[in-house]
């Protein structure tokens, strides 16, 4: 998206991923843990020969292939369960142990040693088909919520989009930007609820909102529009469980570079905040309206425009309740208006990433909620 990081804390020493099942380590540490599964045949052929008792080597034999399942690639396991079955056949050779034990431990190595390497397999289908399932969300992301251009007219514009499970990819959250002949007009809402309704209301919504932005009039009229779309998708799945129930809180917003202004239409969702100089004032409405996709007659719950002055140098940040609502340990709100304060800001980038990292190091790296940002300044 544009202007977009997704980030995630990686150790100093070692850069690690689940691949195929196994787990793929980078870094000093690759090495040494690729050494563990060959430690414990050496260890185990060690103990079997100069061990006080029989047989004391024979647990670590078969250590070996199961840690070979957790640290190296299928063909590196079968072959240390390979090497793990003709060691327990040569060291039985070697103390002069009889046939029957010499099969029975050849049997222990070899039986342990399959269900290591089934589990791998098996854990490596289902890893391949979480990377395809991933790869299909990937591009369903990108056509459902479409990544704005980093300008839009004399607008610049970053986002960010953080999704509360890190194995999602979207949610209810979204945004979008799209020039006008009355300015460039920006949108951010959250859809009540989670899952495949929330993100098909959601993707009704931006349709919407894209295919009217350059022809209505007013961000009311544009409203109104996005509004009948919502209506229309709830009519056509009437039928479904919680299909009444899908609604849409959003911030219409129409920058002016002209006539240095912003103008605001709210509906239900909270206000942005202006920063300029340092200071960061929430722009909160006179009137609020409804949220979209009440099913309310034409009109009712309607607001008017607001209209905030906007010049060179502002920042107008655009948030969802995943910021706003974001705790620390004993359960304090986050506040932008006091910690983005005395910033000096270069760019919208820099607000969305510093924003981010702010709400991250507050809540202690948990996410409770998505977070969807939109950050628009104005530039020559």
């Amino acid at each position: 998206m544009a202007d977009e990081v997704r980030t995630g804390g990686r150790g100093a020493g070692a850069r690690r991923g689940v691949v195929g099942g196994s787990v793929e380590v980078r870094g000093g540490w690759a090495g040494l843990l690729g050494m563990v599964p060959v430690l414990l045949l050496i260890g185990g052929v060690v103990l079997d020969v100069f061990g006080p008792v029989p047989y004391a080597g024979l647990p670590l034999l078969s250590a070996g292939p199961l840690a070979a399942c957790m640290v190296l690639t299928f063909r590196g396991a079968v072959l240390t369960a390979a090497a793990a079955c003709v060691l327990a056949v040569c060291v039985d050779v070697l103390v002069n142990r009889p046939l029957t034990a010499l099969v029975v431990n050849l049997l222990d190595v070899a039986v342990i040693s399959a269900i290591a390497l089934w589990l791998k397999w098996v854990v490596q289908r289902q890893g391949q088909r979480f990377a395809a399932v991933r790869a299909v969300a990937e591009v369903a992301q990108r056509a459902v919520l479409p990544p704005p251009p980093a300008r839009v007219g004399a607008v610049s514009v970053a986002t960010r989009y953080e999704c509360a499970h890190a194995e999602a990819l979207i949610g209810g959250d979204f945004y979008a930007v799209r020039n006008s002949p009355s300015g460039v007009r920006a949108l951010i809402g959250d859809v009540r609820g989670k899952g495949l309704p929330a993100v098909s209301t959601m993707a009704v919504a931006t349709s919407a909102f894209r295919e009217a932005a350059e022809q209505a009039a007013t961000l009311p009229e544009l409203a109104e529009y996005m509004e009948r779309a919502l209506a229309r998708f709830a009519a056509d799945v009437g039928d479904q469980p919680d299909a009444l129930e899908q609604f849409a809180t959003a911030v219409l917003v129409e920058v002016s570079e002209a006539e240095g202004r912003v103008r605001l239409h709210h509906r239900g969702h909270p206000p942005p905040y202006l920063i300029r100089g340092g200071r960061v004032t929430l722009l909160e409405p006179s009137a609020p309206g409804l949220p979209l996709g009440l099913g309310m007659p034409e009109g009712v719950g309607v607001s008017g425009c607001d209209t905030f002055p906007f010049h060179q140098g502002d920042y107008l940040l655009l948030v969802t309740d995943g910021v706003t609502e974001a705790r620390d340990r004993q359960g304090t709100f986050y506040e932008p208006r006091t910690r983005l304060a005395d910033r000096d800001f270069r760019t919208a980038s820099e607000v969305v990433n510093t924003l981010v990292a702010d709400v991250t190091d507050w809540a202690g790296g948990r996410r409770h909620d998505d977070m969807a940002i939109l950050a628009l300044t104005t530039v020559r």
